[in-house]
């Protein structure tokens, strides 16, 4: 299921009493208010103003169900502490059941809901602002393709180019040594290269088409050297959301993101 899928659901769910679990934490590093994993002082009082707040309700019922979720988050996010980027957002209800969820590479701000229903507002809005998209990076060697949604990688396949062979395969996470043997520059490839390349190209952006619907893409970004991003975009049926004339080279992912989308 993706994001925008679970997000339907997540809007969709009511229940009788309150018994939904909202947290949104600050893990950014980066951020100066979360020196020294503060984070963890930040959860720990946060869900601790909820508990208390509970138990001066006098709501066994309630607290009960609280404190199952409670639990979970905290064992969760303790359990995933490697997986921590700039934020995590879960949902958590134990009757009827709810867990969703999500580390982030977005900004968050710090909350914690509960009510009888998951407040989705700002996992809305990251979502609007970083919304589940394929970024393709096309090189002389290969074809880059990242599956991101809110600021975050989900998958990275690289398809291969063999320019003597005419051939090109699939390789998961691995980064193409055929790209470092290659030359950067278009007048080192004759007219055979060139038409070789275009009809990788061609069937790389019939890969892309169907990895779009299959895979609930809002949008598909292009980015390269100019010659070879405006070549790339031209071979979709549908034109990109954006075609940036930049070779992104060794830039790390979360970065490659980060830029692509600050210039939409």
């Amino acid at each position: 299921m993706n994001v925008s899928e679970e997000l339907k659901k997540l809007k969709a769910f009511r229940c009788d009493d309150r018994c939904v679990l909202s947290v949104y934490l600050n893990t950014n590093p980066a951020d100066p208010d979360q020196q020294q994993a503060a984070w963890r002082i930040h959860l720990k009082s946060g869900l601790k103003r909820l508990d208390e707040y509970l138990v001066a309700s006098g709501d066994e019922k309630e607290l009960t169900a609280f404190r199952l979720v409670k639990d979970k988050v905290m064992k969760e996010i303790e359990h995933n502490q490697g997986e921590l980027a700039k934020g995590a957002v879960i949902f958590a209800a134990a009757e009827p059941e709810i867990w969703s969820v999500h580390f982030v590479q977005v900004a968050v701000k710090t909350s914690f809901h509960w009510e009888n229903h998951a407040m989705t507002d700002e996992l809305e809005y990251m979502l609007k602002a970083y919304p589940e998209s394929g970024i393709v990076l096309p090189s002389y060697g290969e074809v880059r393709i990242l599956d991101t949604a809110m600021g975050r990688i989900r998958d990275e396949t690289v398809y291969e180019f063999d320019s003597g062979l005419d051939v090109w395969k699939e390789q998961k996470g691995v980064k193409s040594s055929i790209q470092r043997g290659v030359g950067g520059h278009t007048d080192e490839f004759d007219q055979r290269l060139r038409a070789n390349l275009g009809r990788f190209y061609k069937e790389m952006g019939s890969i892309v088409g169907k990895m779009k619907s299959k895979r609930g893409w809002k949008e598909v970004h292009v980015a390269g050297e100019a010659e070879l991003a405006k070549s790339f975009a031209s071979t979709l049926r549908e034109k990109p959301e954006s075609c940036i004339h930049k070779n992104f080279g060794r830039t790390k992912n979360d970065q490659i993101i980060q830029k692509i989308f600050e210039s939409r």
